[in-house]
């Protein structure tokens, strides 16, 4: 009798014990930063000391890579911890076929993990992996989240002073007045009165005050410092900001000013989150990450030249080089993360899963490609796993593959799967200038034949040499 009401009462005990021991995680996205476009990563212009603060506090990364060049499958191998060739979501869909960008029942997401573990979760910010009406399975809610606020389409995202955000399922109106103009009905916020960032960085602080005294997940998604496209296409500047802040002065075309005051509003809200999270005293306890969802972009009409977004790599979002994919990626967690650290440890979104499922004692699903980064992080390299290959694939103009083999040899295929494959050796060569497949076959090989198989099926997101080659069998003809 008294032994069974020990292990009753340690039945109530050990689990509130072991609660305790998990950290909080917080995820934090910029949209479409570029890797150089922070202070810590070598930006010469664009103010960012937060940001370099984060760094010199913690861990900066100078080798890790988004999980796509664009947006949507960027943000769904992020979620389900597999490589973009497995992932669900492997495009940005456009608005004719929602349902291909949206996650589906039986997915399994890092805040579904997280949730079962026990963590409060919560969303604050850009979706863009489920939508109301024909992509309801993809719904954060539906996806593991506990709360949701923000924007659920990525094309109601494009404008950074929204009429109305969602709040779980429920609309929220906002003060912001948004007018069509233009050919084909451009949209832009004539009154502009609420800055969506704004509103999701008083969220996210939020969130974390009613949640301190439990684990936490919270995936902080921020729009900025990403265009607004139709008002680009316009009125020419697709900057759309509150002010420029420190950059009023300058004599620049207002799309650079906007672009750059964007990036040091996005730097504040971090600020406000690691003083925040001091303030509340359990930055001990909290993992802080933050990272953007793809290369830089071009779409606001601003000067890429003034701001040298890729540093020393070449091209931007939407291309395969490592401009496109290699993001800036710090790790804050005083007294857990050695502070000044620097890792060149190759990575990518897909190690998350895995990550925040080791942190928080939870199994990780059998069908992940990515790979815990515990031991870097906990300054252990010598217990880290490497990744043999990294997999991305890109749909828009015609299919096109890439792979990282050995963190080492990049691989860029066009054309279909007996396409030549081009060669670049990033240790000598990160701006990927030189093809050197003919010196090194054996390394082309490889990747080749890796590219053949790296990727599963599926339907919504078949490369047209596949549809072609199925035509010509159905059809009897070569």
């Amino acid at each position: 009798m008294k032994l069974s009401i020990i292990t009753a009462l340690l039945a109530l005990f050990l689990p509130s014990v072991h609660a305790a021991d998990k950290p909080n995680l917080i995820w934090i996205m910029a949209d479409d930063l570029g890797y150089a476009e922070l202070g810590c990563y070598g930006q010469k212009v664009i103010k960012t000391p937060n940001l370099d603060r984060m760094a010199r506090e913690g861990m900066r990364f100078t080798q890790y890579y988004a999980g796509a060049t664009v947006c949507a499958p960027s943000r769904s191998v992020l979620m389900t911890g597999q490589h973009h060739g497995h992932t669900r979501v492997r495009g940005n869909a456009g608005k004719t076929n929602p349902a291909a960008q949206a996650l589906k029942e039986g997915d399994v997401t890092v805040a579904a993990v997280l949730k079962k573990a026990g963590y409060e979760t919560a969303l604050i910010g850009k979706w863009g992996l489920g939508d109301v009406g024909d992509a309801e399975s993809g719904l954060p809610r539906k996806q593991g989240f506990g709360y949701f606020f923000g924007y659920l389409n990525q094309h109601h995202a494009h404008n950074h002073f929204p009429d109305f955000l969602w709040r779980n399922e429920e609309r929220i109106t906002l003060p912001n007045v948004v007018t069509r103009v233009g050919e084909g009905g451009a949209g832009y916020a004539t009154e502009a009165k609420q800055f969506a960032d704004d509103l999701f960085a008083d969220d996210a602080l939020r969130f974390v005050s009613e949640n301190k005294e439990r684990p936490f997940f919270l995936y902080w998604s921020m729009v900025v410092p990403h265009a607004n496209n139709e008002r680009a296409t316009a009125l020419g500047d697709g900057a759309h900001v509150p002010d420029y802040g420190p950059y009023a002065g300058e004599d620049w075309p207002n799309p650079d000013k906007g672009q750059a005051a964007m990036i040091t509003r996005l730097d504040s809200y971090v600020g406000r989150m690691m003083e925040h999270l001091q303030k509340l005293g359990i930055a001990e306890k909290t993992l802080v990450i933050f990272t953007s969802d793809n290369g830089p972009h071009n779409e606001s009409r601003h000067d890429l030249k003034r701001f040298n977004p890729s540093g020393p790599l070449t091209g931007t979002k939407r291309s395969l080089t490592d401009g496109g994919i290699r993001v800036p990626f710090i790790a804050w967690w005083p007294g857990r993360v050695k502070a000044g650290a620097e890792s060149a440890h190759v990575g990518s979104f897909a190690d998350w899963l895995p990550t925040a499922a080791e942190l928080a004692g939870a199994p990780v699903p059998s069908n992940v490609d990515g790979i815990s980064i515990v031991p870097e992080l906990s300054g252990k390299p010598e217990q880290q796993k490497r990744h043999e290959f990294l997999y991305w694939e890109f749909h828009e103009g015609g299919f096109k593959q890439a792979a990282l083999y050995q963190g080492r040899w990049k691989g860029i295929r066009s054309g279909g799967p007996d396409a030549p494959v081009v060669l670049y050796d990033l240790k000598g060569d990160i701006a990927e200038k030189d093809n050197v497949a003919d010196a090194h076959p054996e390394i082309a090989g490889a990747i080749g034949d890796y590219l053949k198989t790296a990727r599963t099926p599926l339907p919504e997101w078949e490369p047209r040499w596949q549809a072609q080659a199925k035509g010509a069998k159905k059809s009897g003809t070569d």
